[in-house]
């Protein structure tokens, strides 16, 4: 990594600002991004554009920030065609920083690391604390790798995070996003029905948030989420359709080991009746208005025996 030098693929919500703290710590980036406005944005700010991702083939690191791995892997395509016809330097990297399932990146792994006749490893580092830890270059990133690849990426990741763990080999990282997003799903769904139970009723949201916050219930999420909970502020900081994806391997990799996750399967239910709503584009907060629905349709259901038993 002595060259500073990164392609940059996924110039979204998230990597957009990734990239651009990559190039403040003096980094060359090339990124490619499938929407021209991220890419004219990232280039104002100092990026070079890749006129397709087989275009950073010599690139000595590659890193991924795209929805989940089915993407990554239809936009690396190309790249692994062009490895195949005609391996890269020993030592080059993909790092995929999205949140995928911790079983299927050790797949891909070993995928590039066959069509690249063994010279590119595959390190695992999704990433936690939302746009505004993306943008201020704090976010956690929970590294899956060997020890020697982990210690020769470090500057990269220190560029774009303040907190930087190696959890173990390839998969490590997804695995610990997984646990992550166990705690926030199942915390934001929480605090949503907490928030509906006291609205309906007569409390104030906020002032409830507010003394919880002074005691055990205090968390970042209540923190973060807690306010936009509160204002019923769902503008999208990411889709919330994202949280079932993420719970969805928490089973999944629960059920390799025989590990019970029953909050895991409620918030995959959960979150697959808010997908169900239509919410799903909206922010995580969103969770809250998949709540009140649910409320909504239990007193129309009430409403409705009611009036069936009177007429008995």
């Amino acid at each position: 990594m002595s060259g500073k030098r990164a392609g940059f693929v996924g110039l979204g919500l998230m990597g957009g600002h990734m990239a651009a703290n990559l190039l403040k710590a003096g980094w060359k980036v090339t990124g490619w991004n499938r929407s021209e406005t991220a890419l004219d944005h990232f280039t104002a700010r100092g990026g070079e554009r890749a006129a397709s991702v087989a275009a950073l083939r010599d690139e000595p690191v590659i890193i991924f920030m795209l929805p989940d791995l089915s993407y990554i892997e239809e936009a690396a395509a190309g790249l692994l065609a062009a490895w195949a016809e005609q391996p890269p330097q020993p030592g080059a990297a993909v790092v995929v920083m999205s949140s995928v399932s911790p079983a299927a990146v050790r797949d891909f792994g070993a995928r590039v690391s066959d069509v690249s006749g063994g010279n590119t490893v595959v390190v695992d580092a999704p990433v936690s604390g939302g746009t505004k830890g993306a943008r201020d270059g704090t976010l956690a990133i929970m590294a899956g790798a060997e020890e020697g690849d982990f210690q020769r990426l470090l500057p990269l990741f220190n560029a774009m995070g303040g907190t930087v763990r190696r959890l173990g080999r390839l998969g490590s990282g997804s695995l610990a996003k997984a646990c992550n997003q166990l705690i926030v799903g199942t915390t934001t769904a929480a605090l949503a029905e907490a928030a509906e139970l006291a609205e309906r009723s007569g409390m104030e949201v906020a002032a409830l948030y507010e003394v919880l916050s002074g005691g055990l219930a205090g968390s970042r999420v209540l923190d973060i989420v807690g306010p936009r909970l509160a204002a019923k502020d769902y503008e999208p900081t990411g889709p919330a359709e994202f949280m079932h994806k993420d719970l969805s391997f928490v089973l999944e990799s629960a059920a390799t080991v025989h590990a019970a996750v029953p909050m895991a399967a409620a918030g995959v239910e959960l979150y697959a009746e808010l997908k169900r709503q239509g919410l799903g584009d909206m922010d995580l907060a969103a969770v809250r208005q998949t709540i009140s629905n649910l409320s909504a349709d239990a007193v129309a259901t009430s409403s409705h025996d009611q009036l069936r038993n009177s007429k008995r």
